[in-house]
């Protein structure tokens, strides 16, 4: 393949890009709605009766510009809340069993939507890791 093709097409993405990227409508822009948040850990028992550890990875994305205000002020409520719900779920898991990624998540939700007050944020998960 020529070199010189190859460099004008990603000079056309890259000029793309930003256009792609502010053409949303009315609503934010994906970078600016989503919020990554620290890894939650919670400690679990193992199936050969050692303590472990639940690792998980959230985020939240949140369309309304009111609410994404809160969740900004609000970092260290989520974060005290989903540890919290990280480790009631951690302790209703049996040994040696994978995590339910739903069940996690719908706790992890409620915490959210109590922790902000309102529903309108919502929570996404990266890697659930039980080790």
């Amino acid at each position: 393949m020529d070199r010189r093709a190859l460099l004008g097409l990603a000079a056309v993405a890259a000029a793309a890009a930003p256009a792609r990227a502010s053409s949303g409508g009315g609503e934010a822009a994906s970078g600016e709605s989503y919020f990554r948040l620290p890894v939650v850990t919670a400690t679990l028992m193992l199936a050969n009766g050692r303590r472990g550890v639940l690792s998980i990875e959230t985020g939240v994305d949140v369309p309304d510009a009111a609410l994404r205000a809160r969740v900004r002020a609000s970092g260290p409520r989520l974060r005290s809340a989903y540890n919290e719900a990280a480790q009631r779920f951690a302790n209703g898991m049996r040994p040696g069993m994978p995590p339910d990624v739903d069940q996690l998540a719908a706790a992890l939700q409620a915490a959210t939507n109590a922790a902000l007050g309102r529903a309108g944020a919502r929570l996404l998960l990266g890697t659930v890791m039980a080790l």
